[in-house]
């Protein structure tokens, strides 16, 4: 029954913590990063099933806590680096002891949307084979950790690094979940296939008309009628990088095109002053 089932705005408000930093006024799609934050003080909560897959990132000092699986209490002492995993449509119970510093508690949230997952995973050549999203808690995993706070610090940021930066780390994470967080027995392999030329060029060709855009996967990986993470996955393989560090690349290039350009002008205009005011032998 998904009427029973917990969104993300509802599981903020569940958490009881005051909101820092969120996703939700942004156009990521598929993906929601918020931090939020709240004194380490002792709670004992059950949440219902959630709507999306909820990633959980430790950020502060050590702190006990107790979850309940498989109706059995699991207990940890959750360090930096810690994350835990709620696939969706899962209920959940925590329980933390009474913590007598002053420490404030400000973990790092990340919600994805399961039709997002499910995207990815046929777009991996995935699809056909059915998983699900697995539990995982207290466990260290630096990459997964690394992934998370690239997103929080673009999250931080304001976007500055543009809507494409943003796609290609979620279609990372999302890959990452799958490979290690889920019952897929059979690895993602590369495709075997690859860019014709002709694709390839238009596909480059269009990021240098439109270089000044808010470039997306999406809209990329429809110049040449395939899937975002399809695209990702061939550009980098035939460009030896990805689509975002291509754009960045050509922007740094134009820029150092138009600073030269400006440099020139500059000069030729200081060297037309000193010929037009340089003084005459009947002056002196």
């Amino acid at each position: 029954m998904t009427s029973n089932l917990l969104n993300s705005l509802e599981l903020s408000q569940q958490l009881n913590k005051t909101l820092m930093f969120s996703s939700r006024q942004t156009n990521w799609s598929g993906i929601l990063v918020e931090q939020c934050q709240s004194p380490a003080s002792a709670f004992e909560l059950e949440l219902p099933a959630l709507f999306d897959h909820w990633l959980y990132f430790h950020t502060g000092n050590p702190a006990p806590l107790i979850q309940k699986r498989d109706d059995r209490l699991h207990e940890s002492i959750l360090h930096k680096g810690d994350n835990f995993l709620v696939p969706a449509g899962q209920p959940s119970y925590w329980c933390q002891a009474p913590d007598m510093s002053d420490d404030i508690c400000a973990p790092l949230h990340i919600c994805l949307k399961p039709d997002f997952i499910q995207h990815v995973a046929e777009a991996s050549d995935m699809g056909s084979n059915r998983f699900e999203l697995v539990h995982s808690f207290g466990q260290q995993d630096s990459q997964l950790h690394q992934i998370g706070m690239l997103l929080f610090a673009e999250l931080r940021s304001g976007g500055m690094m543009g809507k494409l930066y943003v796609e290609s780390l979620t279609q990372i994470l999302v890959i990452h979940l799958l490979r290690h967080y889920s019952t897929l027995r059979q690895p993602i392999a590369s495709q075997n296939s690859s860019f014709t030329r002709t694709q390839l060029q238009e596909a480059i060709d269009y990021i240098h008309t439109y270089l000044d855009r808010d470039l997306s996967l999406a809209e990329l990986a429809s110049v040449v009628n395939i899937s975002p993470t399809y695209f990702a996955s061939l550009f980098k393989r035939a460009m030896g990088i990805s689509p975002h560090q291509y754009v960045i690349q050509q922007r740094v290039e134009q820029a150092k095109v138009m600073l030269l350009k400006t440099d020139l002008a500059i000069r030729a205009a200081h060297r037309l002053r000193q010929r037009r005011y340089r003084p005459t032998s009947w002056f002196l």
